[in-house]
C-alpha cells in the first residue's frame, strides 16, 4: 500500500494508524530520498530496493538517506514483510510504480493546515529552507503522474489531531 500526498498533509500520521490496524510496517519515503532535489531520484530507488526484492520473495533493503552528511549511508537497512508493507511519502504513487500497489491511497489537507503541520515538524527548521524547492518538486511529479486521479482511496485530513 503507497500513501501519497503533499508535505504536510498526514501521510506519516495515517501510515502509522494503518500499520497498526494492519500489523505491518511502514518505510518512510524520507529514507530514500536522494536529497531535497531528490523527489524525482527517488522513484528508481523504490523500485530497486523495494519493489524487485518483493517480486523476488525477499525482504526490501535500502541504504537510509543521511539528511545530515547529504547521502546515503553505506550500511544497509531491512524490513521484514509479511502481508502488508506500507510506504509513505511523496512519490510512492508514480506511473511506475502504481502497477505493484495493491492500493494507492491519497492524503490531502488544505494548504493552511498543511502549512502549520509544516511548522510544527521536529524537522521544521531543517525543512524550512527547502520548502519552495520541494513544493515545486511536488507540483511537477502531481503534473507528471497524476496520483490523486489513479487513487483507490483518497482520504481527507483537515483538521489537527483528527484522521
Amino acid at each position: 500500500m503507497a500513501l501519497e500526498g503533499p508535505s504536510g498533509a498526514g501521510k506519516t500520521a495515517v501510515a502509522d494508524r494503518v500499520a497498526a490496524e494492519l500489523d505491518g510496517p511502514v518505510l518512510h519515503m524520507d529514507d530514500l530520498y536522494p536529497g531535497w532535489d531528490g523527489l524525482a531520484g527517488s522513484v528508481p530507488l523504490v523500485r530497486a530496493w523495494v519493489i524487485e526484492p518483493l517480486l523476488h520473495g525477499e525482504n526490501p533493503r535500502w541504504r537510509p538517506f543521511d539528511w545530515d552528511q547529504g547521502h546515503h549511508a553505506t550500511a544497509w537497512s531491512e524490513t521484514a514483510v509479511g502481508d502488508t508493507l506500507l510506504v509513505e511519502g511523496c512519490g510512492t504513487g508514480a506511473t511506475e510504480l502504481r502497477p505493484y500497489l495493491s492500493v494507492l491511497a491519497w492524503v490531502e489537507a488544505p494548504a493552511s493546515v498543511r502549512k502549520q503541520r509544516l511548522g510544527r515538524r521536529w524537522d521544521a527548521d531543517l525543512y524550512a529552507p527547502y520548502r519552495e524547492m520541494w513544493t515545486r518538486q511536488e507540483d511537477a511529479f502531481y503534473a507528471d503522474h497524476r496520483p490523486r486521479e489513479h487513487a483507490d482511496l483518497i482520504i481527507h485530513n483537515p483538521a489537527a489531531g483528527r484522521l
